[in-house]
């Protein structure tokens, strides 16, 4: 069995959860824990048996020699940290999004390509059964399909601070937004041609230049058409902050919401409480034929759970050779319309895709 040697770059939330999958999986063995942060970096090594931490991604590139890089760091970082792995010849897994623009995006696909490495980007939904099963009935309904979806984070103390952070590079319609645009990709398998964006600053803590709410409007060239909401802070509503519908011609399904859930409980933001599906068939009489189902969900995974399943499809594409041409067309059609509905919220004009 070979074993893989694994560079963990940030210590937070998500590197934390992934240096747990790697430390459990057999073929991975972590040689480093990259952190500007002593705190996180230390307290992630206790955790794990005690690990080789560094300060500086660079140096630690240079010294651990990984076979592979799990980069996890803050948006801004991604397109650096990415270029100089594949350049060390070490295959990549990058939380969302690759990068902030699609241009640095195109380019370190070619460059993962053009090294033949293998380059996953941490789309968890992907690998989570329940939502796996969403895409699937959804693509059972027929087309166009009509896709709406939201997530606003009402959120104080420690999650207010994070969110503050992240909106000094990117708006949470972006940050947000790539992960269900790509749920959106997935279902309709379809380009996304126009995007249509809104937004709104709710506070003064944030840049002059920043919104802490959005929504986006995209449409695809098979007649398809979605929309995504965010909006993170203090002052935004509990009410609706979680729909996950689709609907076709053949009827419709969505994602019922565990009764318990809140929206600053990040750990909750990808469980379900069960899958409702209906039927659009009617009778002479114009009666529906066949009752809603609500499909049960049960045994979710835990956060870390999903996070060791997103791991063992990097391993399994390293080990296989998998083609990872579509996930990563994906990935960068998913910053191209979230970016997009930037561009139009900041323009006030529908933007056209290439």
């Amino acid at each position: 069995m070979k074993t893989y040697k694994v560079l963990v770059v940030g210590c937070g939330n998500m590197g934390t959860s992934h240096a747990r999958a790697y430390h459990k999986l057999p073929q991975f063995e972590i040689v480093g824990l990259v952190s500007r942060n002593p705190e996180s970096r230390n307290r992630l090594s206790d955790e794990l048996g005690g690990l080789p931490t560094y300060s500086d991604f660079e140096e630690a590139l240079k010294l651990a020699k990984p076979d592979v890089v799990s980069i996890n760091t803050y948006p801004e970082t991604h397109a650096d940290y990415v270029r100089k792995s594949l350049n060390a010849k070490a295959h990549v897994f990058v939380e969302k999004p690759i990068a902030t623009t699609v241009k640095d995006s195109i380019e370190l696909v070619q460059l993962a390509k053009a090294n033949n490495l293998k380059l996953v980007v941490g789309y968890i939904l992907r690998v989570h059964p329940a939502w796996k099963k969403f895409v699937a009935l959804a693509q059972d309904l027929g087309k166009p399909l009509v896709m709406r979806m939201n997530l606003n984070q009402q959120s104080c103390g420690v999650q207010w601070e994070t969110h503050k952070n992240l909106m000094k590079s990117m708006s949470p319609i972006v940050d947000c937004g790539v992960h269900y645009v790509d749920i959106m990709c997935l279902m309709t398998q379809a380009k996304p041609v126009k995007v249509s964006g809104i937004g709104a600053k709710l506070s003064h803590e944030i840049d002059a230049e920043m919104y802490n709410y959005g929504q986006l409007q995209v449409t695809f060239d098979d007649g398809s058409v979605g929309w995504y909401e965010a909006g993170w802070g203090p002052m935004i509503s509990e009410t609706a902050f979680f729909v996950k519908d689709v609907m076709g011609p053949k009827g419709s399904v969505s994602i019922a919401e565990k009764t318990d859930t809140a929206s600053q409980n990040i750990d909750e933001h990808t469980q379900t409480g069960a899958l409702h599906m209906h039927y659009s068939d009617i009778d002479e009489s114009g009666n529906f034929l066949r009752k809603d189902e609500l499909i049960p969900i049960e045994n979710e995974p835990s956060h870390d759970e999903l996070c060791q399943l997103e791991q063992e499809y990097l391993l399994k594409a390293i080990e296989e050779d998998l083609d990872l041409d579509q996930h990563l067309e994906d990935a960068v059609n998913s910053l191209n319309i979230v970016l997009a509905a930037d561009e139009s919220f900041r323009s006030g004009k529908t933007v056209y895709l290439d």
